[in-house]
């Protein structure tokens, strides 16, 4: 079965999230929000805000990402920062914490106008950076998520200036990429905050591992040198396999329980985000929040078997009354 998804179901699930179509036609089943519920827990500020006063109350750490991304429309990257801004003007007062940030948001540069064909990169890191001031004033953190491989390098140019006045920036990194080993390298010795996730889009060959097996592998290697280095290590993954292998590295490269932290996304696996908070962890969830849900759900579907088996049953409960 685990072949069959990752060589046929995967690749499939994953083009359909980028076809409008099956997006407006999905938006409009009952059944899909119902579902969309377990990986997004609302549209608005005030259902996140629920979410994640539940999540703090159980010693979790939260990073909120407000969904949208591949913005071509400057108007439309303003109204995300302003997004962002009244999000961070709600976490004022709760985002109070010593050491790690315990509340964060994560960003889309590619919302806040990267791609835009005039000054794209330049808009992105005006609106970053924007978004960074207020997150300071409130005592909030951010980090810069990974998308789309072509973005990589101007993603990491602007993670980079950012750092500059705000060190506590975070970067994400996708360990299916072959770059990704050199890139640990270099951000390990900087110090730099580094969520390390296997990766979410469907990338070629010639750019990214594509076997499983071969993605865990690559997986452990770049770990290893995020816990050998400097900076903050954040273990982004649900797979027992990395997740088993983390105390040891810790213990081998000197790192306590204060020195790193596990990361989930909302919705899958709360037992184990329990478990390992419960054992005095720092574990952050990924709370994802917005009306732009379509993109995210379907990349949560493919990332998993167990994500689409979860859907498929809630279908069949649906047809069957």
């Amino acid at each position: 079965m685990a072949g069959v998804f990752a060589s046929t179901l995967r690749p499939a699930i994953l083009a359909a999230s980028r076809t409008k179509g099956l997006r407006r036609a999905a938006e409009r089943l009952p059944v899909t929000s119902n579902v969309v519920h377990r990986f997004v827990p609302g549209e608005t500020i005030d259902s996140v805000l629920d979410s994640v006063a539940v999540l703090r109350d159980s010693r979790r750490y939260v990073s909120i990402d407000y969904l949208g991304e591949d913005v071509t429309d400057v108007d439309d990257a303003t109204a995300t920062v302003q997004a962002y801004l009244a999000l961070l003007d709600a976490l004022d007062g709760r985002a109070a914490g010593d050491g790690v940030r315990p509340l964060e948001v994560s960003v889309k540069l590619s919302a806040l106008g990267q791609a835009l064909d005039r000054d794209g990169k330049k808009i992105a890191l005006d609106n970053a950076r924007t978004v960074c001031e207020r997150a300071q004033q409130v005592g909030a953190g951010v980090t810069v998520d990974a998308e789309d491989h072509r973005s990589t390098d101007s993603t990491l140019s602007i993670s980079g200036d950012l750092r500059v006045d705000f060190p506590w920036l975070g970067t994400v990194l996708q360990a299916y990429l072959h770059r990704t080993l050199d890139d640990c390298r270099e951000l390990a010795t900087v110090g730099a905050r580094v969520r390390l996730c296997k990766g979410a889009y469907d990338e070629p060959a010639s750019v990214a591992y594509r076997d499983p097996a071969e993605v865990t592998d690559s997986y452990l290697r770049c770990l290893q040198v995020l816990m050998a280095g400097s900076g903050y290590p954040m273990v982004a993954s649900h797979d027992p396999q990395v997740i088993d292998a983390v105390p040891a590295m810790a213990r081998e490269s000197g790192r306590g329980v204060g020195d790193f932290e596990y990361q989930m996304l909302y919705g899958i696996r709360d037992d184990e985000q329990r478990r390992l908070a419960d054992a005095g962890n720092h574990v952050r969830v990924y709370v994802p929040y917005g009306t732009q849900w379509y993109g995210y759900f379907m990349r949560r579907l493919a990332e998993r078997p167990a994500n689409l088996t979860f859907f498929l049953r809630a279908l069949a409960e649906r047809s069957g009354r």
